[in-house]
């Protein structure tokens, strides 16, 4: 009866039942497997050759595949490994993963980028507090009919095929993400043109309806770009504008810039792999997106934190 409701054999629970009675008879006694053939100290020193890069060890690019990392292996420590079990190795054992690049400009000076972020976004801060100032961080974007693709679930073999419109409308968007003075609290204004390219006109409109919408003091922290400061327009709508003060940000750094989320997470998020089928339905996509995101300040305040903006000054 008890082997019935074990689903095992009477033979069987004989053997556990004899085993039971002796010392430490039933204490799990796992198969040791074959011996490890990369020491502790070499998977260190793998880790070490790998972190330079694999343009370092004469690839034509910075890809590590498992392929790759078995030709590293075999070259620096003779042992022959199959790429299926080199991914087994660099999961369990080094606890690396797969990673999507981050692009980053060749021009972009490393050493300008933090020395701004300890010295001169401190600043900017203070100043901006000093004045009662709403501090807004600007950005532009755009968006094409044709969908940013990413991966989807779908049944194995079978390929997801997207129609999208083969026209080269676009929406072009600028945005701000803005901190009051006082309680610090986050707000996300833009505006959209069909089939328009943001130029200096654009950023002027953009400024005015922000500085009616809400009035007093600003400080305007965006990029080197040509439409911003360097802009005749711009710089006409500024001279008589004194409470408006504007900053650059680093140039080619977009990351310090809370805006920059904005996009990324529209385009990445809740628009890609969109399809639209004309130049309207993508207008009002784009707008549903801007105006979900408003209500939602916990996630714009998180931008504004990781662009290493205390919510508290």
């Amino acid at each position: 009866m008890v082997a019935r409701i074990l689903g095992v054999t009477p033979t069987s629970l004989h053997r556990w039942r004899r085993m039971g009675r002796q010392t430490d008879g039933l204490v799990a006694k796992p198969a040791s497997g074959a011996k490890r053939r990369l020491s502790s100290a070499q998977l260190a020193e793998l880790e070490r050759l790998l972190s330079k890069g694999a343009t370092a060890h004469g690839f034509p690019n910075e890809l590590w595949t498992a392929a790759r990392v078995a030709k590293i292996i075999l070259r620096h420590f003779g042992v022959p490994y199959h790429h299926a079990y080199v991914r087994r190795l660099l999961r369990r054992r080094l606890h690396w993963t797969s990673h999507k690049p981050q692009r980053r400009a060749r021009p972009r000076n490393d050493k300008e980028v933090e020395r701004w972020k300890a010295d001169e976004f401190p600043r900017i801060l203070r100043e901006a507090y000093r004045r009662r100032a709403h501090i807004a961080f600007l950005d532009e974007s755009g968006f094409m009919l044709q969908p940013l693709v990413r991966r989807t679930l779908a049944p194995r073999g079978k390929r997801v095929v997207m129609r999208c419109s083969a026209k080269h409308d676009r929406v072009s968007a600028i945005s701000c993400v803005t901190l009051s003075p006082k309680a610090m609290h986050v707000g996300l204004y833009s505006a959209l043109y069909r089939n328009r390219n943001v130029h200096g006109e654009e950023v002027v409109e953009f400024l005015t309806h922000l500085t009616h919408k809400v009035p007093g003091e600003w400080t305007v922290v965006w990029d080197g770009n040509n439409i911003h400061s360097k802009s005749k327009v711009v710089k006409t709508w500024l001279a008589q504008h004194s409470k408006v003060v504007v900053e650059d940000f680093p140039s080619y750094d977009p990351q310090n810039n809370p805006d920059e989320w904005v996009w990324s997470g529209a385009k990445y998020g809740t628009l890609c792999n969109l399809c639209p089928a004309d130049l309207e339905e993508l207008f009002k996509s784009v707008l549903q997106a801007l105006e979900e995101l408003k209500h939602q300040p916990s996630l714009l305040a998180s931008f504004v934190l990781d662009a290493g903006v205390p919510l508290c000054l």
